[in-house]
């Protein structure tokens, strides 16, 4: 385990936390489903924090930072200690990097828009159930 700068595989730039919590449970050699029953959570629990679909809350990260022997800060972060790049993967070509980051930043302006499309159909709704 050692300190991570900015330009690090798991920096806020290049992942997000539920990827920094799949690469950290993954070199503790541990799978979803025993690291959910170590935390006494279910597995679609922690299925949806590797996904960034949630976060865990404070408690749960104090554990998982024990449990993956990581800081708090580095699993939010990126920043402070944590775990080294997956072997193989350090020297990923800048243009791989800048992909990923562009397919992150196309995934959340899609759920964003996917929310706001949902916004305004229930507003049609209402305008067509008002008209009628």
């Amino acid at each position: 385990m050692t300190e991570h700068g900015s330009e690090d595989w798991f920096s806020p730039e290049a992942a997000t936390f539920g990827d920094r919590l799949a690469g950290a449970r993954e070199a503790a050699g541990l799978t979803q489903a025993e690291l959910a029953k170590r935390l006494g959570v279910k597995l679609k629990t922690v299925i949806g924090w590797e996904q960034d679909l949630s976060e865990p809350r404070a408690n749960k990260l104090q554990m998982l930072a024990g449990l993956l022997s990581v800081s708090m800060t580095w699993l939010l972060t990126g920043e402070g200690e944590g775990i080294d790049a997956p072997v193989g993967e350090a020297e990923v070509a800048a243009d791989a990097r800048a992909l990923m980051t562009e397919m992150r930043q196309m995934r959340n302006d899609m759920t964003r828009m996917s929310e706001r499309l949902g916004v305004l159909e229930k507003r049609f709704r209402g305008l067509m159930k008002d008209a009628l």
